[in-house]
């Protein structure tokens, strides 16, 4: 007796002796089990009572729930359905002890991932505890990683997609009530006053992008869950959605703090009272601010997820409608997220929204604010497959809005760089008066402003120096009209490629060390060159895909019709001569060999030396943007980041500008960088072309002084105020001494 009342009333002594033996102890593990029943069906009717005992049950009963499956096998169940049914009035001790034990039942497999998700997702929304928000977002976030680790654990993954997607549905229903970010209640039953569905919907966001952030998701059903979060009616869903497109950082999780305005700080300071803990609160805020501001990482578009989307071209219209429908509710800051995702989309999948250019062309002003990001969203929305008559309009709002004498060189120069980057994508929506007007701008005297002059007339001897004049079209464009040479009309796409640029330097290089070395290089089954590179094949298909060949020999060949009509040998035999006139030289190599990443990877570092070379020789102007191209196109791989040519940034608009002030960090480090290499406290100054270190004399020190601050000495002023007599007595004691010098 005496023995079981001790094991009752000790739990963890218990606890210790079960997992011993379980067999032994089942008798006092029933008692307890018992004991909690009662003790649950009290706590459903007031959770107040006994709460205490209760949550050391539940402890000790997870803790040796593997020791009696059968017994606690409803357990599971019945804690999860006391969090969704009575989370509101649980005490926080006690939904804190009800979480942990269902997740040490999960770490202990009585229960599946799925089973404890399913409890846990709607816990987020509804907690305010920042430690148990922060707890059930972790376990989910690590409890999904590490079902994946191995391989990709798909049944979890789309149980996991489909719960997020109906997080995000359930408010898809409500109104837009613009940049407040709280749904309006509604008669129905998506209707939720307190704001549920909204704060569900954003939790989902936030999760999936912490998985696709993570690498633990990176396929189209995740996209397509984001994709919908940019129509959701709060527009804090869809702010934390657009960001994720545009790779760009937000304060997705309400414990995170928003930028510190460091004027308004200032400004509360000056006007409230002057105590010790005020100040040292306003340091602590301006370092804060300081720390985050440098420790910002630079936003890039994440464009995998962009090529990823289901239907762009639904998806681009959808995000042209809500544009135009809620303007007048949506913030500027908003408008200007949603018109760079719509221009990124339609950039990069060549989409035709024709509205777009028309509902834009209002926010095209000097003195419209943040209008650079607005620019740069124009310029990113135009591809080759737009119609010109639908950009030709915009061209000519930008000209006479940017570029006349009434405005600054900066806005100018924003002017001409935005009709660059425009006409870059789509040349034959600009008119030829026109373009002969914005290259005048040449002769200006600001920098910035004949920066972008320049560069609009060095595209158009590219692209189409027909539209110039013949004094501006340079030596290359003025060759290429007299050869005939005329760009592509719209729509018309370039023909086939007769060469690689620059295969003959490989082929030479490999003929070169097929000569020193004696080893055949050509040889197509070579495998050492493949290693490294993701390269799927399968031999059993390419066995089969020619066993049903025919071997001709060359005699049968020749009764062989090549071609249908008569006039085709003689077609190709211009197209040859034509090439071979164009080229200096085509090399057969790609004919006779296959190429493996590894030989791309040499023939760009061959075409880099080449050009390097011929800067080095010839040092011409065409040699140097040949190898500045090539260097920015093996920086472009290096980052791995595809698509970067269709994206540009405020800077590309903005133009070259003066040098601003450095900031107090910036000359710290120039400081700390004229520092390194000497002694501390210590100068150079003397030490370094003497045998023995000693300082300057006064002498020396004279001579570098400048000319004002020799004018302001006393020796100076005192042979101002010479007299007649004075010089002349000094004069002649100087021609003495000269003299005594002599002899």
């Amino acid at each position: 007796m005496g023995r079981g009342v001790l094991l009752t009333s000790n739990l963890p002594q218990l606890q210790n002796l079960i997992k011993r033996d379980p067999i032994a102890y089942k008798e006092e593990f029933l008692q307890q089990w018992n004991h909690y029943n009662s003790i649950r069906q009290i706590f459903k009717l007031n959770p107040d009572e006994q709460a205490q005992h209760y949550r050391e049950l539940v402890s000790f009963i997870a803790q040796v729930a593997t020791c009696y499956p059968r017994e606690t096998a409803e357990f599971p169940a019945q804690l999860a359905s006391l969090l969704s049914e009575s989370y509101g009035v649980l005490a926080p001790d006690t939904r804190r002890t009800l979480v942990q034990n269902l997740v040490l039942l999960r770490n202990k497999d009585v229960i599946t991932s799925i089973e404890l998700l399913k409890t846990l997702f709607p816990l987020l929304p509804r907690t305010y505890s920042s430690t148990l928000r922060s707890y059930v977002r972790k376990t989910i976030l690590s409890d999904i990683r590490v079902a994946n680790v191995r391989s990709q654990n798909h049944k979890l993954n789309r149980a996991v997609q489909a719960m997020l997607f109906g997080m995000i549905e359930r408010g898809m229903s409500g109104e837009v009530v613009g940049d407040k970010g709280k749904l309006r209640a509604m008669n129905g039953p998506t209707s939720d006053p307190d704001g549920h569905n909204t704060e569900e919907a954003m939790w989902a966001v936030v999760l999936t992008k912490e998985l696709w952030k993570k690498k633990v998701w990176s396929d189209a059903k995740t996209v397509s869950i984001v994709a919908q979060g940019c129509f959701h009616p709060v527009t804090k869903v869809q702010s934390a959605s657009l960001h994720f497109f545009l790779g760009s950082e937000e304060d997705d999780d309400s414990e995170e703090k928003e930028d510190v305005d460091v004027r308004a700080l200032h400004h509360k300071r000056e006007i409230n009272k002057k105590t010790r803990s005020g100040d040292k609160k306003l340091r602590k805020q301006l370092k804060t601010a300081k720390k985050k501001k440098f420790n910002k990482a630079p936003s890039t578009p994440n464009f995998s997820a962009i090529q990823l989307l289901n239907d762009p071209q639904t998806f681009g219209e959808k995000l042209y409608d809500m544009l135009n429908a809620y303007e007048k509710r949506f913030s500027l800051d908003h408008k200007i997220l949603i018109m760079q995702l719509l221009s990124r989309v339609m950039g990069s999948h060549k989409l035709c929204v024709l509205g777009f250019y028309t509902y834009i062309v209002k926010y095209l002003f000097y003195r419209q604010l943040r209008v650079p990001s607005i620019l740069v969203a124009l310029a990113q929305s135009v591809h080759d497959l737009t119609p010109p008559d639908v950009v030709t309009p915009v061209i000519r709002k930008l000209s006479q809005e940017f570029v006349h004498p009434g405005v600054g060189s900066e806005v100018i120069a924003a002017g001409i760089n935005a009709i660059r980057e425009v006409s870059r994508r789509q040349p034959w929506a600009m008119e030829e008066d026109l373009l002969g007007d914005l290259i005048e701008y040449k002769k200006s005297k600001d920098k910035a402003v004949t920066s972008a002059a320049r560069g609009l007339l060095k595209l158009y001897r590219e692209v189409n120096p027909s539209m110039l004049k013949r004094k501006e079209r340079g030596k290359e464009a003025s060759m290429g009209l007299a050869s005939g040479t005329v760009p592509l009309p719209y729509g018309h796409s370039a023909e086939a490629a007769v060469d690689i640029e620059g295969l003959s330097l490989l082929e030479d290089h490999l003929q070169q060390l097929r000569e020193e070395d004696g080893v055949d290089l050509g040889d197509d089954n070579d495998e050492t060159m493949w290693q490294g590179w993701d390269v799927e094949s399968d031999d059993s298909d390419s066995e089969s895909e020619f066993e049903d060949w025919i071997s001709v020999n060359d005699s049968d060949s020749r009764d062989l019709i090549i071609s249908d009509s008569e006039d085709e040998g003689e077609k190709t035999k211009l197209h040859q001569e034509d090439a071979e006139t164009n080229l200096s030289r085509i090399s057969t190599l790609a004919t006779t060999k296959i190429l493996t990443p590894a030989d791309f990877a040499l023939l760009n570092d061959l075409r880099m030396k080449a050009a390097l070379k011929d800067v080095e020789t010839t040092g011409g102007s065409k040699a140097k943007r040949k190898l500045a191209a090539l260097e920015a196109a093996h920086k472009n791989r290096s980052a791995d980041f595809e698509g970067q040519d269709s994206f540009i940034s405020e800077n590309d608009i903005l133009g070259p500008r003066k040098k601003a002030k450095a900031d107090y960090a910036e000359r710290m480090a120039s400081i700390q960088k004229g520092r390194e290499g000497r002694e501390k406290f210590g100068s150079n100054k003397g030490k370094q072309n003497k045998a023995s270190p000693s300082s300057s004399t006064n002498r020396e020190k004279a001579r570098n002084k400048p000319v004002m601050m020799v004018l302001g000495s006393l020796a100076v002023k005192g042979k101002k105020k010479q007299s007649l007599r004075e010089k002349q007595q000094k004069l002649r004691a100087h021609i003495d001494k000269a003299k005594r010098s002599k002899h």
